[in-house]
């Protein structure tokens, strides 16, 4: 059995299964729907849904709460149709264009960037290329047929080998054999690429670059992609971490200002130590935004890094400083410990 499901505004209609999430079945239709953590854990594919019934799984409740349900609103990468559905959500244009397809890859090199950060790069088939987009992610399939979802620190244009930053999670399966056990020649398989945060190129609104830990990872790409193609809007990076080993590429950040016109980058610490030698900023990362950029009317975010950070710039962009809800792009971190306590 299988229902219809029409997308509003746009009227394009596509067919999912029974038992099969609205989302799987859009992105098999080619049809862009936003998405980033597809286990109900960050909120990005949340919609309304205008007629029709869904049976939404478990999830997290920061994700999609009760008084949102009663509203209406669904996480589409967890939501199963239950009758032909009439849904309200933004599209992305230009995901279709670049199917997610499994590829095997090989460790061609590990590099301890921190003391729980991992440069990992990945050398794919000789006859093999992957497309993407500035800021999307892969999936490693484990062999128990998990997976785990990492960003493409590479831009797009660059050739040879893609490249991931890892951070340490004690405890977490496999972020503890990337940091005891993996070594290069180690074979791999993915898939990719996934998500819907890249850098939106048909805007001229200046943009404001915001991350949290190896959420630098997507920025990387992002800002390198950026400098490729020769961008002149206005773009500001700012990036969190606690102490200043944290921020494992400053360097490269610096290194940017001088190969990007209009580009600033503002390190900004939560909790320097007297080892740091700091005297740059410190506090909330996207406090210094707000501090920097009191209106944001005219701005684009792009954010990326641990939930509470997205979240709360988020919020407050948007509430109280005059962001489009919009423009506001985002791809929170989250992990299995994020549905521990799924609705």
């Amino acid at each position: 059995m299988s229902f219809n499901v029409t997308i509003r505004p746009s009227g394009r209609q596509f067919q999912v299964d029974a038992g099969e999430p609205v989302l799987s079945a859009a992105l098999r239709h080619g049809v862009g729907l936003p998405y980033g953590c597809k286990n109900g854990a960050c909120g990005s594919c949340k919609g309304r849904v205008i007629e029709g019934a869904v049976e939404q799984a478990a999830h997290s409740s920061s994700a999609l709460a009760n008084d949102e349900k009663t509203r209406g609103f669904a996480l589409f990468c967890c939501a199963q149709a239950t009758s032909d559905l009439e849904i309200e959500i933004r599209e992305i244009a230009g995901v279709g264009d670049m199917p997610a397809k499994k590829l095997p890859c090989r460790v061609s090199a590990l590099e301890r960037a921190a003391d729980d950060v991992m440069i990992v790069r990945l050398q794919l088939p000789a006859n093999e290329r992957l497309q993407y987009l500035a800021g999307q992610y892969l999936e490693f399939i484990l062999k128990d047929g998990k997976r785990r979802a990492y960003s493409i620190a590479t831009a797009p244009h660059a050739e040879g080998l893609l490249e991931l930053h890892i951070r340490h999670l004690p405890g977490g399966q496999f972020t503890d054999h990337v940091f005891s056990a993996m070594k290069a020649r180690d074979m791999l398989r993915f898939e990719g690429p996934l998500g819907t945060f890249f850098l939106r190129e048909d805007s001229d609104k200046p943009i404001v670059l915001l991350a949290s830990g190896t959420g630098f990872a997507p920025i990387k790409a992002i800002v390198e992609q950026a400098i490729y193609k020769k961008i002149t809007r206005p773009i500001a990076l700012y990036w969190g971490a606690r102490t200043r080993p944290d921020l494992y590429l400053e360097a490269l950040g610096a290194q940017w200002t001088t190969e990007l016109p209009n580009f600033r980058f503002i390190p900004v610490l939560s909790e320097p130590t007297p080892q740091d030698t700091w005297d740059g900023r410190t506090g909330f990362v996207h406090h210094a935004v707000i501090a920097d950029l009191p209106d944001l009317s005219a701005y684009q975010v792009y954010a990326c890094g641990a939930p509470v950070m997205v979240e709360s710039a988020q919020r407050d962009f948007t509430a109280n400083h005059g962001l489009p809800a919009e423009e506001f792009y985002a791809d929170a971190f989250t992990s299995e410990a994020d549905l521990v306590n799924a609705v």
